[in-house]
């Protein structure tokens, strides 16, 4: 999928440069197709340039709380609700052991962590499933919820915002926080219905109703403010809860006498590595996405897109996020070269800048993730899975529209 969109773009942008050339007479179109690929190439490896240190600070701090057990701490928590989510799957058996630390590291932005425990945990499900070709309803209902991508801490968020000139780069965290849980709330509610669980139990409700009631609230009282206040607040409540949280991964470790120390050091290693792996990839897909918007296809499609939503007589300003959100349930760095060349087109502080960032940031690939996570057992028959795992992706989508309009919807 990701090579048909990569060389899509690039031949799109090559047939429309010859139809401007050829009968618009447009003679420095081809230059200017050109020019966009050293540009962004070069932009590419800045970015990547600039992520390092801070990918090598979130990193180090990860590390710390991974080794303090936090981790382990997430898993314990989650452990009473995953016996009722899962009914078929018997209790102590090691697939729930390994679900609920696979969600405990997608919270804490553990991706490296999370998908090796995924796999596992789709592996022991594997056992239990009477057709091994064909996706059980726990196997199935695993996937969605990745796929809903529950996310406490996005570090990768923070950091592109940061190395394309936010002012806060953190000031997406609470719109963001809340769209990945409406995400993942309309995901495990579909795939229910479809499964027709019992969700109806006290557990069940206590855990959704309390998560629920805590989103709902900030909604609300964030929902009574004025914009510039509301703006005010949650920036603060952003950084004192990243902070806190980097505190109370400090304190853990003092308590369980981990050396924080080694742990940051072992964690910014890895943040350094990851910083200069992704440069062929952001430069192949910066590449592709700067020549398909100097051709104008990009251009071309989004204003027919703005003219359709003011026709009806609403605003169109999520139009320009859209990209983002249209590429994300299929390719993860096709999603993020999008999210970047938004920022950089229209400012990491624009409104369609923070949406991107929001859009990014709330939902996960969801055909990467199948097609990882089922291929590894060799399921073939995914029954239900798509449907609904794209349920959850749009949930998603409209949540973070909803709450770019909420949080920063006097932006421009």
């Amino acid at each position: 999928m990701l090579n048909a969109l990569w060389i899509g773009f690039i031949l799109v942008a090559f047939l429309i440069a010859c139809f401007k050339l050829i009968f618009l007479g447009d003679a420095g179109i081809f230059a200017a197709l050109v020019k966009a690929l050293f540009d962004s190439s070069k932009t590419a490896f800045e970015i990547a340039l600039g992520l390092t240190g801070v990918m090598a600070l979130w990193l180090g701090v990860m590390k710390i709380g991974e080794r303090a057990g936090m981790l382990d701490l997430l898993t314990r928590g989650l452990a009473p609700l995953f016996k009722r989510l899962f009914p078929e799957v018997p209790p102590n058996h090691p697939a729930l052991g390994a679900m609920t630390m696979n969600m405990g590291a997608n919270m804490l932005g553990l991706d490296n962590a999370a998908t090796p425990l995924g796999i596992k945990a789709m592996q022991e499900l594997q056992k239990l499933n009477p057709t091994p070709d064909t996706a059980s309803d726990a196997q199935i209902l695993f996937l969605v919820i990745n796929t809903a991508s529950v996310t406490l801490l996005p570090v990768t968020i923070f950091t592109y915002r940061a190395q394309m000139g936010a002012a806060d780069p953190t000031d997406v965290f609470v719109p963001l926080l809340i769209t990945t849980y409406i995400g993942t709330l309309v995901g495990l509610l579909v795939t229910g219905l479809y499964q027709r669980l019992h969700l109806w139990n006290r557990v069940t409700l206590s855990y959704l109703g309390g998560a629920t009631a805590i989103i709902g609230g900030l909604v609300v009282y964030f929902g009574s403010l004025d914009a510039a206040e509301m703006t005010r607040q949650s920036s603060i409540l952003s950084n004192v809860l990243l902070f806190g949280l980097v505190s109370t991964f400090l304190l853990m470790a003092v308590w369980r006498r981990v050396n924080a120390y080694e742990a940051f050091i072992e964690g910014a290693k890895e943040g350094f590595q990851t910083a200069v792996m992704i440069i062929p990839y952001l430069v192949a897909m910066l590449v592709a996405i700067a020549v398909f918007r100097a051709s104008g296809a990009l251009e071309l499609l989004m204003n027919g897109m703005r003219g359709v939503i003011l026709g009806f007589g609403y605003d169109a300003r999520w139009v320009d996020a859209l990209p983002t959100a249209l590429m994300k349930p299929f390719s993860g760095s096709g999603a993020r070269a999008m999210m970047i060349d938004t920022m950089q087109t229209h400012g990491a502080d624009s409104f369609a800048g923070r949406l991107a960032s929001i859009v990014q940031g709330s939902t996960e690939t969801t055909f990467y993730v199948l097609a990882v996570y089922f291929g590894a057992v060799g399921i073939k028959r995914v029954r239900h899975a798509v449907t609904c795992g794209l349920i959850a992706d749009v949930a998603g989508i409209l949540a973070a529209i909803g709450m770019a309009y909420l949080f920063f919807g006097t932006y421009k």
